[in-house]
């Protein structure tokens, strides 16, 4: 008897064990979503329910009230450089998304207290940006989540989409205006850094002034003319119309090449023969 007793205690034990590891699906599975907007990576993290036949809006979700903006864990937003989102400013940093919805406004909500379970801890003292923006209605999705319909250099608009609402919000990261900063503040005495920032200013057009980009340019040029730079003098010339000039900088470029520059010097050539 007292061993059948044991053998019984010990196939519970190992019974218990087994089912303890057995992993289940959340009804409500986690996603992330990460984009890089210019130099600045945004996260959300949240988790996605199901529209399932409920009513949602006004009945699921309650309006006016604060709701985590998904389930189980409130949903979080990560900004690694300080942003502007509608207009104000945010600092970098991890924040709760919050949302208060109703039928013609949504209050949008970035709360200092990052990780919490739902809404049940908002405290709304420490709110660090609130603003509202209008709902609007769209295609019927069936899993709630975010995506990023637009984007530039400098902007992505985020829209959460559930249902058949979709509310978008605009981030502004500013790119281009750090970028020229840093490179400014960076200026050395070689052609690199100059040319880099006439580069940028080239290749992203209205960023800087014509005047500002020449005077990186020369400063280039002067501390060494290469093929790198002179390519971009030739390039600059044709931009302004003035295609002799243009041509004369462009076969110095190729004049100048190293054997490690044949590619180079061979797309050179084949670009001003269409000038």
């Amino acid at each position: 008897m007292r061993k059948s007793l044991i053998v019984a205690l010990a196939l519970v034990i190992v019974t218990t064990g087994a089912f303890a590891q057995v992993r289940t699906p959340r009804p409500s599975p986690n996603a992330t979503l990460t984009q890089t907007v210019g130099l600045t990576d945004i996260t959300i993290k949240y988790s996605r329910p199901g529209v399932k036949g409920r009513a949602i809006w006004g009945g699921l979700v309650p309006y006016d009230q604060v709701w985590r903006t998904g389930a189980n864990e409130a949903t979080t937003i990560t900004f690694s450089d300080d942003v502007t989102i509608n207009g104000q400013k945010l600092a970098k940093g991890t924040y709760a998304f919050f949302t208060v919805p109703s039928k013609d406004q949504w209050s949008l909500v970035f709360n200092k207290q990052g990780e919490q379970w739902g809404a049940f801890n908002y405290d709304q003292s420490q709110d660090a940006l609130r603003f509202n923006v209008k709902p609007e209605t769209a295609d019927f999705r069936e899993w709630m989540g975010f995506e990023i319909p637009e984007m530039t250099t400098d902007t992505a608009k985020i829209v959460l989409r559930w249902e058949k609402v979709a509310v978008p919000f605009t981030v502004d990261t500013n790119t281009t205006a750090k970028t020229l900063k840093s490179l400014k503040d960076a200026m050395q005495p070689d052609w690199r850094t100059p040319y880099q920032a006439a580069s940028f200013a080239f290749d992203n057009k209205g960023v800087a002034s014509d005047q500002e980009l020449s005077d990186w340019l020369n400063k280039s040029l002067s501390v060494g003319e290469n093929t790198s730079n002179l390519w971009l003098k030739a390039r600059w010339l044709q931009r302004l119309g003035k295609t002799a000039e243009a041509k004369a900088a462009a076969e110095k470029a190729i004049s100048v090449a190293t054997p490690a520059q044949k590619a180079l010097a061979d797309t050179i050539k084949t670009t001003i023969a269409t000038w």
